[in-house]
């Protein structure tokens, strides 16, 4: 009976492999940067991002969900979406410049709102009363958004737009990005999006173009991406207090 307690099986802790991959995945973002890969960096943290995908997905799959699988995935997306972005911003844009005080104060802040709501997260997820996942929408930006939106300096900074060098407006932005993380905006989830039948074939050539577009043309397609991010938080915001409105209609009407 001893022996069996001691024994797990092995599909309980390759979720939590490959939560420590993506950690790894983070560290290695951060050597490389600071070797002066920077491109090979952001890859790193884009794997971070698939990996923290994947995790999740694999305990669902293999039924292997746990509190310390839990805790770690939440650690790891601290580190790897709330640290690792910070050190890639200030040492590309902001380290040797009259301001990197400013910079290293607005990666302080995109930190600190990385970790506030992930522990916001954590405990939503222990109280059913407040959840940070209604249906369709998440509330406020998701930690892998978040690195992604605030790297996009970092993004127009390899694409070529360097004689558009703004410190200021740089870190005024990162700062706005932290504080959306913590925000009440309600975001779209694509876990819960759902597709016609008939759409199918389209959206798996969609998928394929924009799987191409990250190989060919990564920082214009990543730049893309997020700006289509940003625009649909208005969209979103009225879909919910559409879906918010919508039963007390109902309601009303029924009456």
């Amino acid at each position: 009976m001893t022996e069996k307690r001691q024994r797990i099986k092995l599909r309980h802790v390759v979720p939590s492999i490959v939560t420590v991959f993506a950690i790894c995945s983070g560290l290695t973002a951060i050597r490389m940067t600071l070797e002066g890969h920077l491109e090979t960096g952001l890859m790193f943290v884009l794997l971070a991002v698939f990996l923290d995908a994947a995790d999740g997905k694999l305990a669902r799959f293999l039924d292997s969900a746990s509190p310390f699988g839990a805790e770690l995935d939440t650690l790891a997306d601290f580190f790897n979406f709330g640290i690792v972005p910070g050190v890639l911003i200030y040492h590309t844009l902001y380290l040797g410049t009259p301001l990197a005080s400013l910079g290293w104060l607005s990666i302080l802040v995109l930190a600190v709102c990385c970790a506030l709501r992930l522990a916001r997260f954590n405990l939503s997820m222990r109280s059913s009363a407040d959840s940070l996942t209604t249906d369709s929408f998440f509330v406020g930006i998701p930690a892998p958004a978040l690195a992604c939106l605030a790297l996009m300096p970092v993004f127009m900074e390899l694409y070529g737009w360097q004689n558009t060098d703004l410190p200021v407006l740089r870190s005024g932005y990162i700062i706005c990005i932290g504080l959306l993380a913590v925000s009440t905006v309600p975001t779209f989830s694509i876990k819960h999006a759902t597709i016609r039948r008939s759409h199918l074939p389209f959206f798996m050539v969609a998928a394929v173009v924009l799987v191409v577009c990250l190989i060919v043309y990564p920082w214009p397609t990543l730049i893309a991406g997020n700006c289509l991010y940003l625009g649909s938080l208005p969209f979103s915001w009225a879909a919910q207090k559409k879906q918010i409105r919508a039963p007390l209609e109902h309601a009303y009407s029924a009456d």
